[in-house]
């Protein structure tokens, strides 16, 4: 049985609720397995980035698995950390609210530019660094796929491209993908969960809404769980 989140960007008050309505929708199910799966997109744009990674590199709910997927965001945070001077569009894709989350003065870097490589990796733990960069893309359960962004209609799924599975929209979103699959994902956010042909998507953009969708697939059924 597996739990998917959608896109948490940061919004750590969001995701421990999230994860108690799961162990309170868990306890009436008779399962061998259960599985929290976030689906990707982290951090960013939410207030306490810094919250979720140190939650999500600690351990699961008792009697649950944890995975987490990598998402665009995820992806260019890293970049970020890597060569914060060929990546400072990040700051304005929510990594402002990402570094003012590990208590990093954004004025500071403005005038401290040269040394800002040591300021992130002295500030960032390393462990969120390695929890981030070990990450996968994907993951399949039986007949869902989850992936962060979605997949490119028409492609055999061993033949599909690592960056559609973190940053395609369309022609994801409105063309039939042909895998005999379920894809659900996170990245394009709605108001509600959106059920369509082939796909479910989840984002239904928490650091604006406050609302984290949770879907329980469990035997073939997909479930909203509020």
């Amino acid at each position: 049985m597996v739990y998917a989140i959608g896109d948490v960007h940061g919004c750590f008050a969001e995701l421990k609720a999230a994860e108690q309505r799961i162990i309170e929708d868990a306890a009436h199910i008779q399962v061998s397995r259960r599985i929290i799966l976030c689906l990707g997109d982290l951090v960013d744009r939410g207030p306490r980035s810094a919250d979720v990674l140190d939650h999500l590199t600690g351990p699961p709910p008792g009697g649950f698995e944890r995975l987490s997927l990598c998402g665009n965001h995820d992806e260019t945070f890293l970049s970020f950390v890597d060569d914060p001077q060929a990546n400072m569009g990040w700051l304005e894709f929510g990594g402002e609210q990402t570094l003012e989350s590990y208590g990093i003065d954004l004025t500071r870097i403005a005038r401290h530019r040269g040394g800002l490589r040591d300021i992130v990796r002295a500030t960032v733990p390393e462990a969120h660094v390695a929890f981030l960069k070990q990450l996968p893309v994907s993951v399949r359960f039986g007949s869902a796929l989850f992936v962060h962004a979605g997949v490119r209609p028409g492609v055999p799924l061993e033949e599909q491209d690592e960056d559609d599975f973190m940053w395609i929209r369309e022609p994801f979103v409105s063309q039939p993908h042909g895998l005999g699959l379920t894809v659900v994902h996170g990245h394009t956010p709605a108001n509600e969960p959106v059920f369509a042909p082939g796909r479910i998507g989840i984002d239904t953009g928490a650091f604006a809404t406050g609302r984290l969708t949770v879907l329980r697939v469990f035997e073939s059924e997909a479930t909203v769980i509020h």
